[in-house]
């Protein structure tokens, strides 16, 4: 496969910074990093190739040379680069060489790690809810309270897994290190790999008295009443992510988060449009006609009152700024409108006295309508409504 230039593969102008470089580079390890991409050969390729780039260009004097000669650098060239498929180069040399990147360490996400290599932190699941909400609760954010089934904290052991607080001992088999290195020979010469200890996972420990109540795991089964910020302005589908609210991880590791879906309840007076609501106004004809001042609820409860102007038509449409719902957590243009929906009732039975004095109108030229239809506005408001 022909190689990319590395301007092109991490995104950025042959004049990039060196910060505006590392800023690019961080985002491609991100979001093709192996444990965001379990089993994806695709993104680990994209995850070397962006640090095969990175490698080159944040040097100062690789730049340069890049810059000049491109692949074809006098002594061997780029295209030789210690990231290729056969360089020998593992996921762990790569955090260990741009570990700076990460915030000054290569350990900053689960299963790589440099040189000095740290205890393992497991890490809790996740949980997953579902709540239901209604047009108000969203319109005003809502704290709701759920009663959680999950891992909790072994309360005997303190999450240790030990029974006793001395009752661990450095692990026989990798010496308290937490890993195994093993040397084989290869096309290339011999080559060493490094992965966790098989006897204590990576942890550099073993307990040689396991707790009686959790079994050496830490956890336990239990419940938790988790009170839930859900800001206003969600809408259905949205996921609002709880960080530490989920399981806990084995021996004091990481908590897990809550995961929240969200529902919308319908609603029986507003439909909504994105942050904006709409309300159908049904209006008598009389008002329609004349004009006059009609009241309205609005989403918070309360009620307002609109002007509605004599001759108003079916299909028209009044806004009311502002009396929508806000956007998530600013994400969006404000909060919305109240939208209101001109209809006209329009009668189905009619006794005979409003039945002639209809036909009266009728033949009034303030009632005729459109004189290419040459329907009465009566006719044409039985066929947008009825």
């Amino acid at each position: 496969m022909a190689k990319r230039d590395y301007y092109e593969v991490l995104g950025v102008s042959k004049t990039a910074t060196d910060s505006e470089i590392k800023i690019a580079y961080r985002k491609l390890a991100i979001k093709y990093h192996p444990d965001r991409n379990p089993g994806d050969t695709e993104a680990e390729a994209k995850f070397k190739e962006a640090a095969e780039a990175y490698d080159v260009l944040h040097d100062s004097k690789k730049r340069q040379q890049y810059d000049q000669f491109g692949f074809d650098v006098p002594g061997g060239g780029f295209g030789e680069s210690p990231f290729g498929s056969a360089g020998g180069f593992s996921m762990d040399d790569i955090f260990s060489m741009f570990g700076d990147v990460f915030g000054g360490h290569s350990g900053g996400f689960s299963g790589f790690g440099g040189s000095s290599r740290q205890a393992p932190k497991y890490r809790g699941a996740d949980l997953r809810l579902k709540v239901s909400l209604s047009l108000q609760e969203v319109a005003t954010g809502v704290t709701k309270k759920f009663k959680v089934r999950k891992d909790i904290v072994c309360e005997h052991c303190h999450g240790t897994g030990a029974e006793n607080g001395n009752d661990t001992e450095t692990c026989p088999n990798c010496h308290g290190s937490g890993v195994e290195i093993r040397t084989q020979q290869s096309i290339f010469g011999m080559m060493q790999t490094q992965t966790a200890c098989h006897v204590c996972n990576g942890e550099g420990t073993i307990i040689k008295n396991k707790c009686t109540h959790c079994h050496g795991e830490g956890i336990v089964k239990g419940e938790e009443v988790v009170e839930i910020k859900i800001p206003a302005g969600v809408a259905e589908g949205m996921v609002v992510n709880v960080p530490g609210k989920g399981n806990a991880g084995k021996h004091n590791g990481i908590t897990g988060n809550i995961q929240v879906y969200i529902e919308e309840e319908p609603n029986d007076t507003f439909i909504r449009d994105g942050q904006n609501v709409i309300y159908n106004l049904l209006l008598d004809f009389p008002t329609a006609t004349l004009g006059g001042q009609v009241e309205i609820p609005t989403i918070d409860n309360n009620k307002v009152k609109i002007k509605i102007e004599p001759g108003t038509q079916p299909g028209k449409t009044l806004r009311l700024r502002g009396k929508g719902l806000p956007a998530v957590q600013g994400y969006g243009n404000g909060i919305g409108d109240l939208v209101v929906h001109i209809s006209v009732f329009v009668p189905k039975t009619l006794s005979k006295t409003e039945k002639k004095a209809i036909e009266e109108f009728r033949e009034s030229e303030n009632f005729q309508g459109d004189i290419t239809t040459k329907h009465s506005i009566f006719e044409n408001f039985k066929k947008l409504f009825s």
